[in-house]
């Protein structure tokens, strides 16, 4: 559109182009993304995906012409429906319906999504190698899971606890209390956005190594563009979920309570175990999370080595929080780690006393750094 605007007798041309709302839109046959002050070329990954967000859909929401309807389990699809109903959502359709119903069949075709939540046989499209690792390179036990993904889950879960430590404390009640090696409830939520938030479309498979200090979960798919690592630690982020129709069935089972808040869960899980903080990170094709018990040689090994007297818990997951992210600022460890301003600035300065941690830079733009 065209415009001639006319002011303190001057004449002035205003065009103005509309925006186009199915993206990503082509140039001579090719598709660009501005990155900083440059034009690059788009991967067929970036294409596919800008194309399913701008037309509000996800990659499991399209039906798939080798998928047959034989090849899923009306048994656990009548499963399904008797979780929902326990949690509160009520269907009284018959399996076949329920599927139509909930978009998971469209014009008497199986959706992707269908298929991986009600395979009834082991499919290598949803491949999870777990493994228990002696050291970097020796393997103690190992499990390939090709099951459907509600089922996938507690499978995980349970060679997991099967490898990881269990201390059980007598008390004088009745009922002992068991005390894991990591917090359960963290490593739920982290499995379960495995299996929710895994691209899959892409070959490799997810898998789960379990080493005596840490455990490292690999999925594939990488963040999406807008979100960085530190806006996850920040929950400074929007919940955009890669598969809509199976993130809708997980959280009406009552897998999942609540988009988006799952990474602050596991967070806050782990701080109120007094353990470091896990590491989230784009790795190749994915995303890499990795948790560490409390003999982890470096961070708490050093501290309660190397200091006289020790410092307290609080002192920890601060010095926790700036190992990790260096040049941290104040106003982010207090989000991270739940303090007060005032709290916050008697442990930096008992931490800078003790020669552990260190300030770089003016007070605008500078942070603390471990020493």
């Amino acid at each position: 559109d065209s415009e001639v605007i006319v002011q303190d007798n001057k004449k002035m041309v205003l065009f103005t182009i509309q925006e186009y709302p199915i993206k990503p839109v082509s140039y001579r046959g090719r598709y660009f993304k501005r990155v900083a002050n440059a034009n690059q070329l788009m991967s067929i990954n970036e294409v596919v995906n800008t194309h399913l967000q701008a037309v509000n859909s996800s990659w499991d929401y399209h039906t798939n012409n080798h998928f047959k309807f034989e090849d899923i389990s009306l048994e656990k699809v009548q499963e399904a429906i008797d979780m929902m109903s326990k949690n509160g959502f009520a269907f009284s359709e018959d399996p076949i319906n329920f599927l139509f119903k909930k978009d998971l069949i469209r014009e008497e075709k199986l959706s992707n999504a269908a298929f991986l939540l009600f395979a009834k046989q082991d499919t290598v499209l949803s491949t999870v190698e777990l493994g228990r690792f002696q050291n970097e390179i020796d393997i103690k036990d190992n499990l390939r899971i090709q099951s459907d993904l509600i089922s996938q889950v507690s499978q995980i879960m349970q060679f997991i606890e099967k490898h990881i430590n269990k201390a059980i404390i007598i008390t004088g009640n009745p009922q002992h209390l068991q005390m894991w090696q990591y917090p359960m409830e963290a490593i739920r939520e982290i499995v379960m956005n495995m299996v929710v938030h895994r691209d899959y479309r892409d070959s490799a498979d997810a898998i789960v190594k379990i080493f005596d200090d840490r455990i490292e979960f690999f999925n594939p798919g990488r963040l999406p563009d807008t979100i960085s690592e530190k806006d996850l630690i920040e929950n400074n982020y929007r919940s955009t979920p890669r598969n809509k129709l199976i993130t809708d069935v997980f959280r009406q089972i009552g897998m999942i309570e609540k988009y988006g808040s799952g990474i602050k869960r596991i967070i806050k899980y782990f701080m109120d175990s007094n353990l470091p903080l896990p590491v989230f990170k784009n790795q190749s094709n994915g995303f890499l999370v990795t948790i560490y018990d409390k003999n982890l040689g470096g961070i708490n090994g050093g501290i309660n080595g190397g200091i006289n007297g020790g410092i307290n818990e609080e002192q920890k997951i601060v010095l926790s929080i700036i190992s990790k992210y260096p040049g941290i600022k104040t106003n982010e460890i207090i989000k991270m780690g739940n303090f007060s301003q005032r709290s916050l600035e008697r442990l930096l300065q008992d931490l800078k006393t003790r020669n552990l941690i260190i300030f770089k830079g003016s007070k605008k733009t500078g942070g603390y750094f471990s020493i």
